[in-house]
């Protein structure tokens, strides 16, 4: 039996592509709020990033998180976006 594969994304951190289960999602809701979906399905407009501290903190600081999503990020929405990833590649090794 061959292993399964599933959907790939591609950080927008580093650039390279994995597993959409192996990659954090970021989405802009509807409403404009940026937030990390932890779910996976929230509705918005989405972009990835690897659980990863280096790949979070270069889609931040480039500008292409931003980018991918189509919004601007100011000083203190960027901070607390890194701090809500943070989490959840901490809540993510706990699995």
């Amino acid at each position: 039996m061959a292993p399964r594969t599933g959907p790939e994304r591609t950080c927008v951190g580093c650039r390279t592509s994995g597993s959409k289960l192996d990659l954090i999602r970021i989405v802009r809701t509807p409403h404009g709020e940026v937030r990390v979906d932890a779910t996976g399905r929230a509705p918005g407009r989405g972009a990835y990033v690897h659980a990863d501290r280096a790949c979070a903190t270069a889609a931040i600081a480039r500008g292409s998180l931003a980018r991918s999503l189509r919004v601007g990020l100011r000083a203190e929405e960027a901070a607390r976006l890194g701090d809500e990833i943070e989490r959840e590649i901490e809540r993510d090794v706990r699995r």
